[in-house]
């Protein structure tokens, strides 16, 4: 990454906004989202500048072109072939050569979520931020996706949902490929750590709590998490209780309190704040946005 970029994002590291969209703060308007990459990109002169999609997982294919992902703090060169995968939360920003050609399918986390189990441990994979080269078989299901979505189908919203789960899967599956044995090691203590998060989300735990029950100092267990999936451990413990408030917001008739009380908190207001610093919007706004 070179020493202006670099000043330039620790900088603004504060004012990183959160986005649905690039340069968009309301809700997916549909199943999945597919967008070539010159469309977004010629509005905003070929930069996409640093920014977060809190509920928000894509997957970037570089067709044709080129240029660089600034991935957290590190930037990385994009070629002809290249794959990125980008988390929900993790902060990056893009720069394209113009011209350049490919294609974006971005999924909500409440999608995702609901079609990964936790057995098959796909989701440690796919927390990561990683960049990749693609193959034909990547290629062809994600012009699947396009095609469907551009159509009106009887069963589109189905078909979609079924071939956005085998892009997730092969995505999962490459990146799994390519990890080092060390790393891949490591995904144990991750999912280890988030089965733990599943049986005591509501208690509020903190790092040092969770690494005691995993027999792992909170330095080592913080550094695998950040290591695997650009965030630490504590940012992991508060990303968990989110999706949880988001699933309740989105899928229940809970009141607001109702949600806050659910997930272990004393304070309404304190979860609201809570869950608008690390999703952009209230959880009234959130629930509104869903019902518009």
């Amino acid at each position: 990454m070179d020493a202006v970029a670099h000043f330039w994002y620790k900088s603004n590291m504060s004012n990183i906004q959160n986005f649905n969209l690039y340069g968009e703060f309301r809700d997916l308007p549909d199943v999945v989202h597919c967008e070539t990459i010159e469309i977004r990109s010629q509005l905003h002169n070929w930069e996409l500048r640093p920014h977060r999609h809190a509920r928000l997982y894509q997957v970037l294919l570089l067709e044709q072109g080129g240029g660089s992902a600034l991935l957290e703090d590190a930037r990385h060169p994009l070629v002809p072939g290249t794959l990125v995968n980008v988390p929900s939360g993790l902060v990056h920003g893009f720069t394209f050569e113009p011209g350049t050609e490919g294609w974006v399918v971005t999924l909500a986390a409440e999608l995702l979520d609901q079609g990964l189990l936790e057995s098959e441990g796909l989701r440690p994979y796919l927390r990561t931020a990683h960049i990749l080269q693609y193959d034909s078989e990547i290629r062809d299901i994600v012009r699947s996706i396009f095609t469907e979505h551009a159509s009106k189908s009887f069963a589109r919203a189905h078909v979609l949902r079924a071939l956005s789960a085998v892009l997730v899967g092969l995505v999962a599956r490459r990146i799994a490929e390519q990890r080092p044995a060390a790393e891949q090691a490591d995904t144990g203590l991750l999912r280890s750590f988030e089965k733990l998060l599943e049986e005591h989300a509501l208690e509020h735990l903190g790092v040092a709590d969770y690494a005691d029950l995993l027999g792992v100092t909170p330095t080592h267990l913080s550094r695998v998490m950040r290591k695997a999936t650009g965030r630490s451990a504590s940012a992991a413990i508060e990303q968990h209780i989110i999706r949880e408030a988001r699933r309740n917001l989105a899928f229940t008739n809970l009141s607001i309190s109702e949600i806050a009380y659910q997930l272990g908190y004393v304070d309404p207001a304190y979860f609201s704040r809570v869950f608008k610093r690390a999703t952009g919007m209230s959880p009234r706004a959130f629930k509104q946005s869903l019902e518009g």
